[in-house]
């Protein structure tokens, strides 16, 4: 008697908020009906409206233009730099009052920007994954599971845009410097924490074990590259601010 062999089922196709959801909940599954069918535009869009909808909102409020303006002068003195009465008022005008072609700019890099950012890293994780270690996967696969990824961000975005205006501040409130206020701002552990995102954390998670289902490999190994860059860059950036304080 011969036995028969049964194919594994191919992944059901899924419309674009069963795949938001599923990216949440289920993202071993959903991200494989993502690379199974890499369609990638109607969730782009997506992304790109709600995240620029909600950062062009905050930044129309009075309490999000000072907000800006407040994390611009902190981020410039981090490196070192003695904000001048002059330097203060030319960030401020500009921040509080900008002009109409500074505004359609920066809508415009919303529109561009993300596209662009996801094509490199997925460039990125082709070379790693593909061209290095000889994995089978198209840039296409790879474009489409960074854009899905970008749900986990999204997500974020629509969590701190409302903290962020009710806290008037655009310091972030998910990394773990937050949960160790002992720790001095400018020393190199209180930087190093700081780095540590949770949303970031989760993010890099997620798009692991997308990356790890398009090549069908193991999500923790994936898991241990992508975290060890985030480690190198944290760590990295950490000791340059703590040298240059």
């Amino acid at each position: 008697m011969s036995e028969t062999t049964v194919a594994p089922a191919a992944p059901k196709e899924m419309g674009l908020m069963a795949r938001v959801i599923g990216i949440i909940t289920s993202p071993r599954e959903t991200y494989a009906a993502v690379a199974a069918a890499p369609r990638w535009l109607t969730m782009a869009i997506l992304i790109v409206l709600v995240v620029g909808g909600s950062q062009m909102w905050f930044q129309s409020t009075a309490i999000g233009r000072q907000a800006t303006l407040d994390e611009s002068i902190r981020r410039i003195e981090a490196f070192g730099v003695t904000v001048s009465d002059r330097m203060y008022e030319e960030t401020r005008k500009a921040i509080m009052d900008p002009p109409a072609w500074r505004v359609g700019m920066t809508a415009g890099m919303m529109v561009v920007g993300p596209p662009i950012v996801w094509a490199v890293l997925a460039g990125l994780l082709f070379l790693v994954f593909g061209v290095f270690t000889g994995g089978r996967a198209t840039f296409k696969q790879l474009y489409a599971v960074v854009v899905h990824s970008g749900v986990i961000s999204t997500l974020g975005t629509l969590f701190l845009t409302p903290l962020n205006y009710f806290r008037e501040s655009l310091s972030s409130a998910t990394n773990l410097g937050v949960f160790m206020p002992f720790l001095p701002e400018s020393s190199f552990l209180g930087r190093l924490v700081g780095m540590v995102d949770l949303l970031l954390v989760w993010w890099v998670t997620s798009l692991a074990i997308g990356v790890a289902v398009t090549y069908k490999r193991k999500t923790a190994g994936v898991a241990i590259v992508l975290f060890g860059v985030y480690a190198v860059i944290a760590i990295g950036y950490a000791a340059f601010m703590a040298a240059r304080s």
